[in-house]
This record gives structure tokens, C-alpha cells and sequence, in this order.
């Protein structure tokens, strides 16, 4: 498995999908629909490019988790990465958000499919601190480098430096914040649309960061492994083009390929010399969402990648010990029962 690239993903199929009124005060990439166009078809043509985004994915080898989400509350479900991570050697953190009507896009039934189908170890909850203000909205708050290990975090009301500072303790990163904003001085809202970190290729606007020094630091970071940065514009980041994820899927053969997902909006308003740069380690995977993209989030807030190794397809594996007292009863007696049967004897 990659360190960069996960090879599995879970998409949640918003199926009362619109545009949340409750995130639009500092989503500055937030739009409307049209206002003649009712909630059902603004819904359902969300639910048509999420799925084509599905079949893409799956098309290029990348194992799909999809998610069915009817709930009309949840209007902003359809961007799971924001409330969950997944992390080499079976972690696994859940965030506190920032908009109230969000934080109970938290979902059981997403923890317990990653425990039955992959390898996790522990679960980190952050969701405690909501009540404090204090958020940290994932990896859409911090756009992670796995291999070499950084957390690149534009400071934000969804992205606090405390909970940035606890997260990278508990998970082994070095927190890198710094100040990002537009042009006309508006704080950018989530890391994740400025900035994608791929294994030999990063796509990062650092014309947003204001501070000089620091937007040379974060260059130089990004770059120390050889890593290729290919830098974006702001009119760019508009079109979304940062807001790209890399995924590792397989060929037909068997083998590996690494692919660049992003919006078709985001494709097209690349550069030629910039796709050709992507191109040397990625192919790109473009989908075009232009309903989903209304919510000020495209193809990388879609996707929380699996970082997790999978189970056996056989199922546990069993000591010698454990299947001796399975083999004839699988449903063994808890210890406690036994201990208390032996007393009432």
C-alpha cells in the first residue's frame, strides 16, 4: 500500500443534497443554486455526479465505499473527509466541526465498517472539544504528507492550532500553520482547496500565504524529497484545481496506478505544462460535479481515504488456543459467565 495514496475510499451519497446555508459566512467558494431550480433537482443531479464519480474511481482500480445518507439535515454529508481520518497501523481520529448542523454527519455505522473490513487499532475522538469552539475540520482543515510526515494547516475558524498541535502529538506529524487568504484579504476556509500533496507531485497555491518567509518554508518543505510543486493561482484555486486528492488504484493486470482525482472544472483551468507535470506520476481522473462543487467543496472534500490495511478476506485469525474452544460452539460463554457458573455450582 502507499503511504501517500490510499487504495480505498468512502463516499456518502447525500441523497437531500443542497448547498448548507449554515457554512456560507466563510466559505468564500460557496454558491447557490439557481433560484429557480427546486431542492429535489438540485438533489438529484447531486446524486447522479456522485455516483459518476464512484464509477470513476472503481473504473481506475480504487476500491469504493459508498455510504446511503437520506437524511435532509445533513445537507453537507456528501464531504465525509471533514469528520474523519484514516491513518497507517489502524488509527483512525474523528474531528470536531465547526457548523452545528454538520457534527452529526459523525456516523457509527462508517467506524464499524472500518473495524470489520480493515485494521484498526485505536479511534481518537476530538468531537469533545465543539462545546470549547474549537474545531479541526480533518483533512479538509489539514492537507496531510504521510511520508514525510507534515501537516499543512491554513489557520482558519475551522482550523485551531491547539487542537492542530494535540492532533499531530497523538498521530506522529509536524504541524506546519501559516495564514492563507484571497485577494481581497478573506482568510481561505479549508486548507484543502489551496493545496493537494501527492507522492512525487504537489499541487499548492503559495501565492495565498501573505507572509513571505513562511510561504518559502512551506516551498521548501514540500519540496525536500524532490517532490515536484506545481503552483497554482488563485484564479485556479477558484476553479477548484486545488482541491485534488491522489488515489492508488490497480490496472487490469494487477498493478499499481496512481491517479490524480480531481473536478473537470478543476482540469480544465490547469495549464498545459502543469497537467504535463501532474502527468509524470498521476493520471488524472477528472469528474465533473458541477452541482456538488455549489457547496464550495469538490472532488478531495468527497473523498476520506483508507489508510488501513484490510482484514484477511477469511475472516479473523484465530490462535491455536481460540479455535480449540471454538471449533464444536463458536459462540463461546464470556469469561465472567463461566466465572459466575463455577461459583453457583
Amino acid at each position: 500500500m502507499s503511504a501517500q495514496a490510499p487504495s480505498a475510499v468512502i463516499l456518502v451519497r447525500a441523497e437531500r443534497f443542497v448547498p448548507n446555508p449554515a457554512t456560507a459566512a466563510d466559505n468564500a467558494f460557496q454558491a447557490e443554486a439557481p433560484v429557480d431550480q427546486p431542492d429535489e433537482l438540485t438533489s438529484a443531479r447531486a446524486l447522479a455526479e456522485m455516483d459518476l464519480l464512484a464509477d470513476a474511481l472503481r473504473g481506475v482500480g480504487v476500491r469504493v465505499h459508498v455510504f446511503a445518507d437520506p437524511d435532509h439535515t445533513r445537507p453537507d454529508s456528501v464531504f465525509p473527509n471533514n469528520w474523519l481520518s484514516t491513518h497507517a497501523g489502524g488509527s483512525v481520529a474523528v474531528y470536531p466541526m465547526y457548523a452545528s448542523n454538520r457534527r452529526h454527519e459523525r456516523r457509527a455505522d462508517v467506524l464499524e465498517m472500518l473495524k470489520s473490513e480493515y485494521r484498526v487499532q485505536t479511534i481518537v475522538d476530538y468531537s469533545g472539544l465543539e462545546p470549547d469552539g474549537i474545531f479541526l475540520e480533518g483533512t479538509g482543515a489539514m492537507v496531510l504528507d504521510h511520508v514525510s510526515r507534515v501537516a499543512y494547516t491554513a489557520r482558519s475558524h475551522r482550523a485551531d492550532t491547539h487542537v492542530l498541535e494535540r492532533f499531530c502529538t497523538d498521530f506522529g506529524y509536524e504541524p506546519m500553520a501559516f495564514d492563507a487568504v484571497d485577494s481581497a484579504g478573506v482568510p481561505v476556509y479549508h486548507t484543502n482547496v489551496i493545496g493537494c500533496v501527492g507522492t512525487e507531485v504537489a499541487l499548492f497555491a503559495l501565492e495565498m500565504i501573505p507572509d513571505e518567509p513562511r510561504r518559502e518554508e512551506v516551498r521548501e518543505r514540500l519540496s525536500v524529497n524532490g517532490r515536484q510543486v506545481v503552483e497554482l493561482t488563485e484564479a485556479q484555486v477558484r476553479e477548484f484545481a486545488g482541491n485534488a486528492v491522489e488515489l492508488c488504484g490497480r490496472t487490469a493486470q494487477g498493478r499499481r496506478r496512481y491517479v490524480m482525482a480531481m473536478s473537470e472544472r478543476a482540469r480544465r483551468s490547469l495549464r498545459p505544462d502543469q497537467v504535463a507535470a501532474i502527468e509524470e506520476s498521476c493520471e488524472i481522473v477528472a469528474v465533473d460535479i458541477p452541482t456538488i462543487e455549489l457547496a464550495g467543496g469538490s472532488v478531495r472534500c468527497m473523498i476520506a481515504g483508507v489508510h488501513l490495511d484490510r482484514r484477511p478476506a477469511s475472516g479473523h485469525e484465530l490462535t491455536e488456543a481460540v479455535e480449540a474452544i471454538n471449533e464444536d460452539a463458536p459462540a463461546t460463554a464470556d469469561g465472567q459467565d463461566v466465572a459466575m457458573a463455577e461459583v453457583g455450582a
